[in-house]
């Protein structure tokens, strides 16, 4: 192990630029929780020390744990964060001191939903959805945002992948290794790029450890769910000895094609597995350590001409990640923080030959007539043959991509002002991606290159207890190189193949944004009010994409005159985190100028850009460009109105909202549905019930070629039990039991967000069972 480990980071070392070795999920993560046995001190203390905790929940009842928020601001006070952090189930959590609107998933979320994407783990929360494009391929929207408005973190340093380059690229992570998955709501570029001019989803994980683990500590989880058959497992280990903490964790999904109210919706199969190993030295000043993860997936496709090709991609992903935090004996500098990561990916996509399948069947009709219709029920369960053709499979397509990123904090000393205190960072971010794709995918997008390097600085003013004021501005350097295509101005063939040009963008984007917060006289109610100017580049595939994207169902083009993409937000919001009464509500109101988003032609493609107008295979789509406005209103609340034993029974509610129009007057593309829901629950310690009914509305507000979203129910009951375990020869101290069900009315559910909501269901009902052991 320790021969391949050095092997693995040389290799990752020169920059990814040949594929990293890899290394079966199952292998590495028995080899690493061996080594991780033999480290461990018999009889030593058997958990990970807890986080410290500040401040009470609803005091007549339970502590509420202090979950640090780390993802929106490199301004943070001294600790060491990692395992252990884990709230009651089923509590609200409200992040006080965040600028933004910041909302944590935690681990006993994840626990309980056993969700197969990250789109899938965050959907939920108010101003969040999901593409939904596949099972295995569901990225978030946050706010009617997506793809490359949306930046997706692990452990501090972005996911690689191509996810944002098609809804049907899955983000190559996994939310059943997280620890929490915090997500900002709204612009965060100010410290991750003009790429998160949406907003972020970051998960963390303890793969590189920031404090001491005395002795050894595992967890194992498990689940199963109905409606597609499914199973799914993850597993980590936590193990220290002296000053070096180690890690292993691993995560295992197989599920077949789930159940909707018209049948099975046919080819929506998962299997996709993972595992890493990391390991940190740890000193009184600091820490720094390394981690190596693997992941690949293996999934298909769901609806119209993709499920006729029995469409699937089977991805797979290594990388390597760095980081540390060194606190000097110093008067100016409080502390050093660093993250760096490389990575490797690599996605193929296979499917039936185009001209194998019949093109008269009626799997465009947009009802509910593709979902079982061809027959198969849950055909190819196993998803043929991997990174191997099945038989009658074709290579239609191949993706690579390697990334390298490194951010560099250093956060000054506290100092005292006529004003107050004033704490803050300094920061710089580097990155740079190499896209590629072969077969059908070389005809989308050439080779292209990205580079970028930006400065940033947040600056916090503590006038009083009440009073605090924020400060942020960014400046960076982004250059695209590719080959660029010219096309007609109706996007119709003229009898001349478009040539092809070498093409190279150079783009500045800055930012800069405001805020004050005020802690109201009562109650601890927190009001924030934020100002936000923020740029965004185009990236590649908007600049240069040129060609047929079978898994996806289009032909898309880009521009390579787009512009930089402008915006200016401002947003209110209340918040309230401890006592019987917490919520958090947010108004905004963000006005873009050069808005980038897919516009429908209403042209229909085949496979090149002379079928265009002849073909009914891909829809047209054009990368374009004009101003926009987006309007929305988010709230979320818990009430516990009477103690019941040791526990509190109580109500919930939840609310949000997305309004977006072009300068034109025209609807901005799949927007989001307008959601209420509310419900009851009681909560223990041990013991969490939860009734939740959410309304989905219609979506009437729809761009040209787009059709109407029905509304929907969607009835959610779940109990989860959690028992202290008697001493037992294996070391189990804990055990989490639970049942949740999901759209027990059996509705059919569409979401307005997905380029196949006319031709795909959202799951049926569905009963999930999980178990989750603590050692």
């Amino acid at each position: 192990m320790p021969a391949q480990g050095r092997m693995m980071a040389e290799r990752t070392g020169a920059a990814c630029d040949r594929n990293l070795r890899r290394l079966r999920a199952g292998k590495l993560a028995g080899v690493a929780l061996l080594a991780l046995s033999v480290a461990s001190h018999p009889g030593a203390a058997a958990a990970a020390g807890e986080a410290d905790a500040a401040g009470r929940g609803n005091a007549q009842v339970i502590d509420l744990p202090t979950i640090d928020v780390t993802a929106d601001t490199p301004v943070s006070a001294r600790q060491n964060t990692g395992a252990g952090q884990d709230p009651v189930p089923g509590m609200l959590i409200v992040p006080l001191r965040p600028f933004a609107p910041v909302s944590v998933v935690s681990r006993s979320d994840i626990e309980r939903n056993q969700p197969q994407s990250l789109g899938e783990a965050v959907a939920d929360i108010p101003g969040v959805s999901a593409t939904t494009f596949a099972p295995g391929a569901s990225r978030p929207v946050i706010r009617g945002l997506d793809n490359f408005r949306v930046s997706i973190q692990e452990n501090g340093v972005g996911a690689s992948g191509v996810s944002a380059l098609g809804e049907d690229h899955a983000a190559p992570v996994n939310p059943l290794t997280a620890e929490r998955i915090e997500v900002i709501r709204g612009p965060a570029t100010l410290r991750f790029g003009s790429q998160a001019i949406g907003g972020v989803v970051s998960l963390d994980n303890n793969r590189i450890p920031e404090k001491v683990v005395s002795g050894f500590n595992a967890r194992i989880m498990n689940g199963v769910s109905s409606s597609n058959r499914g199973y799914s497992s993850a597993g980590e280990v936590n193990a220290g000895a002296g000053n070096v903490a180690v890690h292993a964790d691993f995560f295992r999904q197989k599920s077949g094609d789930y159940a909707t109210p018209d049948g099975r919706q046919a080819n929506s199969g998962v299997n996709s597995g993972g595992a890493a190993i990391g390991g940190s030295v740890i000193t009184d000043s600091g820490f720094i350590g390394l981690a190596y993860s693997h992941l690949s997936s293996n999934y298909q496709i769901p609806g119209g001409e993709s499920a006729a090709l029995r469409s699937r991609i089977d991805m797979v992903e290594d990388r390597i990640v760095l980081k540390g935090e060194h606190r000097p004996a110093s008067a100016w500098i409080d502390a050093i923080r660093f993250w760096a990561g490389a990575s490797s990916y690599r996605h193929r996509e296979y499917g039936l030959a185009h001209e194998s399948h019949d093109h008269g069947h009626d799997d465009h009709d947009h009802d509910a007539h593709d979902h079982d219709v061809h027959g198969h029920d849950d055909h190819n369960h196993d998803l043929g043959g991997g990174a191997v053709a099945a038989a009658g499979e074709t290579l239609h397509s191949t993706f690579y991509n390697r990334q390298q990123e490194a951010r560099v904090e250093a956060q000054h000393t506290p100092w005292s002002s006529a004003l107050g205190t004033w704490s803050g960072a300094f920061g710089v971010h580097g990155a740079r991606q190499k896209l590629n794709a072969t077969g059908e995918g070389g005809g989308m997008i050439s080779p292209a290159e990205t580079r970028s390097i930006a400065a940033y600085l947040f600056e916090e003013l503590k006038i009083n207890d009440s009073w605090r004021l924020q400060f942020a501005g960014r400046m960076g350097y982004v250059n695209v190189d590719g080959s660029a295509a010219q096309f007609p101005a109706d996007y119709l063939p003229d009898g001349v193949e478009p040539a092809l040009s070498p093409r190279s963008r150079d783009f500045a984007p800055k930012s800069v944004s405001a805020g004050v917060q005020y802690t109201l006289p009562w109650h601890n109610i927190v009001a924030t009010l934020n100002a936000q100017y923020v740029e965004r580049a185009p990236t590649a595939a908007e600049l240069f994409s040129r060609g047929a994207h079978h898994a996806s169902g289009t032909f898309e083009i880009g521009d390579p005159n787009l512009k930089i993409e402008r915006a200016r937000t401002v947003e209110f919001s209340l918040k309230k985190a401890d006592g019987p009464v917490r919520f958090e509500g947010s108004v905004y109101h963000t006005k873009y100028s050069g808005f980038i988003y897919k516009r429908l032609t209403g042209v229909d493609c085949g496979d090149t850009f002379a079928s265009c107008g002849h073909d009914d295979e891909l829809r047209q789509i054009v990368y374009s460009q004009q101003g926009a406005t987006f309007t929305g209103a988010e709230f979320i609340g818990q009430f516990d109105l009477a103690k019941l034993g040791d526990g509190a029974v109580g109500v919930e509610g939840r609310y949000d909202y997305v309004r977006a129009k072009f300068d034109d007057g025209a609807w901005v593309p799949r927007l989001p549905q307008q959601r209420l829901g509310g419900g009851v629950y009681y909560r223990s310690d041990a013991l969490f019930a939860r009734v939740l009914l959410t309304h989905a509305f219609a979506q009437k507000d729809v761009a040209e070629y787009e059709t109407r979203t029905p509304g929907y129910n969607n009835l959610k009951a779940e109990l989860n039990y959690r028992v202290k375990l008697p001493a037992n020869g294996v070391g189990a101290k804990e055990a989490v039991f639970g049942i949740v069900g999901d759209n027990l009315l059996n509705d059919r559910m569409r979401n307005s967000v997905s380029f196949k909501k006319d031709e795909v269901l959202l799951p049926g009902r569905t009963v999930r069972a999980h178990v989750t052991v603590s050692f």
